[in-house]
């Protein structure tokens, strides 16, 4: 595609298609015997696809049983490090309409940053089966963590998100179904679906969750094509990742124990064992990226980055007002070499988003084109090239265009509306917590005025309304 002309032929088209193909052949299986259910063995031949599995459209439901003894131990490991990364052993079914997956002996752990929290009690009680505690927390499954070879949909994890801080259990589904539509295939995919857990013969309703498809060796693979291999170095960029010191020191692998964590800047998630070769390459570019200038600096961009994808993304990013991101905050995202050296960066974490900010003064009205920090040069020095700038300011301008189906005011609202009417009769939970759909940001967020249904200080028209 030129950077003159743009097109928004959609990677939803193409899910459409999978998503129809999948659908007509469980139909046919069904029709055999229309009031059964269809039982999936949890193995490599699982016909459901990715699609399929992150439809939101949908509201599939999820049971996680785990015994008391097991969930005890999730409870000792948190009170040790909450940071732990231990998975206890659970069962896991995932239902949707009369596809029944089921999958024993999956691995079930506590996943999150400021999100992360105790699941059930206080510090050093156990489980309680006459009056538990439960508590809202997120999840990560690994199906093939105690049995080999299971996975759903080709993916051998799932995480599951709490809405901890969107009263209006929508932002984060917003941002991945905007990335998507925008033509952004390297974000995850993201769906909603109702949370059971059954901790020995006590059982609890956790409400609606969200299924984020988790960024690993898999996500790779389903992704193949656009990438050219999945055989590079995925890392996962923690806070601190600027992109401006090639040291060394500041890249590893991460380690978490149940008395210690950790964390390096620069986070390797794929081929461990070259771990010294996969640093070489990262500091190779973060060296050459802000040494090189004028013509040679665009050359050699052009060798190693789709820069149209990159300003695609960071388009759609501004957009949803995502305050604590790479240009900002230097989080929160993940990024990839291919085999032939190619960067692409990946989208994260986005339930602080639409009117939820802090640090930056007001995410709504905040310039497109100075949106973070100057120290940090991965959109920065790329926007200071003039056909860029046109290309990024240009994309911005047809995502708010009344006739796309992206971020027009109108055509937001509508789709938000159609989440809410699939998942509004399931908020109410045994938490207690979460238990309304409000239009209002986070309560610690500093422009608590913005709304996303009300036209009063609506997100969408005032973000908009900043773009020149």
């Amino acid at each position: 595609m030129s950077l003159h002309t743009l097109k928004y032929t959609s990677t939803k088209t193409w899910h459409s298609i999978v998503l129809i193909v999948t659908l007509l052949f469980l139909n046919l299986l069904w029709s055999c015997d229309p009031e059964s259910v269809i039982d999936i063995e949890p193995d490599k031949n699982d016909s459901a696809s990715l699609d399929f599995v992150y439809d939101d459209q949908a509201l599939p439901e999820i049971t996680i049983q785990t015994t008391a003894d097991e969930w005890n131990k999730l409870l000792m490991w948190f009170d040790m490090n909450e940071d732990n990364e231990e998975y206890i052993v659970t069962d896991f079914t995932f239902k949707k309409g009369k596809y029944n997956f089921k999958a024993d002996s999956t691995g079930l752990r506590l996943r999150g940053n400021t999100s992360r929290r105790r699941p059930e009690g206080a510090k050093g009680e156990v489980h309680n089966p006459e009056a538990p505690d439960w508590k809202h927390v997120s999840f990560s499954v690994k199906f093939n963590k105690y049995v080999k070879g299971q996975k759903i949909a080709g993916q051998e994890k799932m995480n599951l998100k709490w809405h901890k801080d969107d009263p209006m259990y929508v932002r984060e589904m917003y941002c991945y179904d905007l990335f998507e539509r925008a033509g952004v295939w390297t974000a995850p995919q993201a769906s909603y679906t109702k949370l059971n857990l059954t901790v020995g013969k006590v059982s609890a309703y956790y409400g609606i969750y969200l299924m984020v498809e988790p960024v690993d060796n898999d996500y790779l693979k389903n992704r193949k094509t656009q990438f050219g291999d999945n055989q590079g170095f995925l890392w996962k960029a923690n806070w601190g990742a600027d992109f401006v010191s090639a040291d060394k020191n500041r890249m590893g692998l991460e380690n978490v124990t149940l008395t210690d964590t950790y964390t390096p800047v620069y986070d390797l998630k794929t081929r461990e064992t070259d771990i010294q070769l996969a640093k070489t390459q990262l500091a190779d570019f973060i060296t050459k990226f802000n040494s090189k200038t004028g013509t040679e600096f665009e050359q050699w961009l052009v060798s190693v980055m789709d820069v149209e994808l990159f300003l695609k993304t960071y388009a759609v990013n501004v957009l949803c007002g995502m305050w604590d991101d790479y240009w900002n905050n230097k989080n929160n995202f993940y990024f990839y070499f291919n085999s032939e050296g190619k960067f692409f960066f990946i989208p994260y974490d986005y339930d602080n988003t639409l009117g939820t900010s802090q640090i930056m003064n007001d995410a709504g009205r905040q310039d497109v084109l100075n949106w973070g920090s100057k120290s940090h040069p991965l959109v920065r020095k790329i926007l200071a090239i003039e056909k860029y700038k046109n290309f990024y300011l240009q994309f911005l301008r047809n995502m708010i265009h009344p006739d796309n189906d992206l971020f027009y005011v109108n055509k937001s609202k509508a789709r938000i509306r159609n989440w809410h009417q699939l998942i509004g009769n399931h908020i109410a939970n045994d938490t207690g917590e979460d238990m309304e759909i409000a239009d209002r940001p986070a309560s610690w967020s500093n422009c608590g005025f913005y709304r996303l249904l009300d036209d009063n200080n609506n997100f969408f028209v005032t973000k908009a309304a900043s773009i020149p």
